[in-house]
């Protein structure tokens, strides 16, 4: 074992006496960061409601042709990928904190500059910076969140941040029932507008202000989130200050770690979510229901419902074996769905509207109403899988398990590759769709479904109840 190995495998930070600290003001902490993530997902789920109201919008606002909607709703994800690299730069040079800040100016920047759009151009503009902010904010609020915390409530603080994202598409979706597009984007200033006077409010995280030589804040920050100061130990310089450098990914808990993360980010991708969400009123009117957009809303009601209850779990029953759960569900429910656009292929009498508040019958008059309740009941059993595991734990788990001196590159390629991966599914999926048919789209994104149940049982540790340090640890064989 060599020395800088020794230096990394002790706890930075530990409660006091082994014993769960009692400072609450770490949940403050955590909710302030957490408006981050919020932020974004309103960015994500502003899309689906503003694509339809820009179509029928009158001159002189900007209209969107198919092309140009395509690109609205995509675009986020390619500047939320230069996010993610500039979001892992900032993390070790600016700190979590003052990242988090920086992240709210382009959040308010491209949702004033959508409000204020002439042409198409702006909005394109406008949603590039909040894909930015995005990326941002998806790599530091994990990280933040994660290293304020002790390890008995990090899963549940944890899984609050994708908690956040899917209550802010659920807001995006609930709000374009009311609002039109240029309202709905003065409300998506709201979230970071909060969150930029919360948190010049709190503490950096007190694992940063160690590595810094800041004693006596470091002191002070764990005063206020942990109510204690007692148990905590002054990091060693080596390990820490030396930086990140290639030749280290020879080190089992460098390149272990850092294959996991790249893994995780790529199947939560592959899985077809943010396609889905991206595009939730278009498959709904492709499953023929009348009322599309109040279909997103349900959709957008259970994944927060069930994203809730994965937190509430996340420390009691692991992030394994919610992972696995997670997969089998998403390979059930993506095959059934497939299934119900192959018979719909078929049948004689697609062309009716299954209107989701009308009373069902015993027997249905047309069988393609029950069929289209095979589409309700398939896409809300994906939501409800996806958000117990692999919504919310590939980011938590970014968070976990990278050494402190390779966070912010590690995690920056992690975020890069789940929001490129986000550009190709979400810009291709129209197109995959064309191709292999709606049926074949989902029986792929089942086939990888599959593949994530495999890795996650064969690949994935358990973290839970574990310091960080001890998750580092194990990566190095300690």
């Amino acid at each position: 074992m060599t020395p800088e190995d020794q230096e990394e495998s002790q706890p930075l930070l530990r409660p006091p006496g082994g014993s769960v600290p009692r400072g609450r003001r770490v949940f403050l902490a955590a909710f302030a960061a957490a408006l981050g993530p919020l932020s974004f997902g309103f960015a994500l789920g502003y899309s689906s409601p503003a694509i339809p109201s820009l179509r029928r919008a009158a001159p002189p606002a900007p209209r969107l042709s198919d092309a140009a909607a395509s690109w609205f709703g995509a675009i986020v994800t390619l500047g939320a990928a230069a996010g993610g690299v500039l979001g892992g730069w900032l993390l070790d040079r600016a700190g979590r904190k003052l990242s988090l800040l920086i992240c709210t100016v382009p959040f308010v920047a491209g949702f004033a500059v959508i409000t204020a759009a002439q042409e198409v151009w702006m909005l394109l503009g406008g949603r590039l910076l909040t894909g930015l902010a995005c990326g941002v904010a998806s790599l530091v609020a994990p990280v933040y969140i994660s290293e304020i915390a002790y390890p008995e409530v990090r899963g549940l603080l944890g899984s609050c941040v994708q908690l956040m994202v899917v209550s802010g598409i659920l807001l995006a979706y609930l709000a374009g029932r009311i609002l039109e597009w240029r309202w709905l984007a003065v409300l998506g200033c709201v979230p970071p507008s909060f969150m930029l006077l919360l948190m010049c409010c709190m503490p950096e995280t007190p694992r940063f202000l160690l590595t810094q030589h800041k004693h006596q804040e470091a002191l002070a920050a764990m005063r206020f989130l942990w109510g204690s100061e007692q148990g905590w130990e002054e990091p060693p310089v080596g390990a820490e200050h030396q930086g990140f450098q290639l030749a280290q990914l020879r080190r089992p808990g460098i390149y272990k770690p850092f294959a996991i993360g790249i893994f995780l980010m790529v199947f939560q991708q592959l899985s077809g979510i943010n396609a889905v969400m991206f595009y939730a009123e278009t498959i709904f009117e492709e499953a023929k229901f009348k009322d599309s957009s109040l279909a997103s809303v349900i959709v957008g009601a259970i994944q927060v419902l069930f994203t809730a209850a994965a937190a509430l779990i996340m420390d009691r029953a692991g992030r394994r074996l919610l992972l696995a759960l997670s997969g089998v569900v998403m390979v059930f429910s993506t095959s059934a769905f497939g299934a119900y656009f192959k018979l719909m292929q078929g049948s004689p009498g697609n062309s009716s509207h299954a209107n989701l508040l009308a009373p069902v019958s015993m027997e249905p008059a047309d069988p393609s109403v029950g069929l289209a309740w095979l589409a309700v009941g398939s896409m809300c059993l994906f939501i409800a899988g996806f958000a117990v595991g692999w919504g919310p734990i590939p980011w938590l788990l970014m968070s976990e398990i990278f050494p402190l001196h390779a966070k912010g590159v590690a995690t920056g390629a992690c975020v890069l590759t789940n929001w490129l991966m986000a550009f190709l599914v979400t810009k291709e999926f129209s197109s995959l769709m064309e191709v292999l048919r709606p049926y074949g789209a989902f029986w792929l994104a089942s086939a990888f479904c599959a593949s994530s149940v495999v890795f996650t049982w064969f690949c994935v540790p358990e973290t839970k109840g574990k310091t960080l340090e001890q998750i580092t640890a194990h990566f190095e064989g300690r």
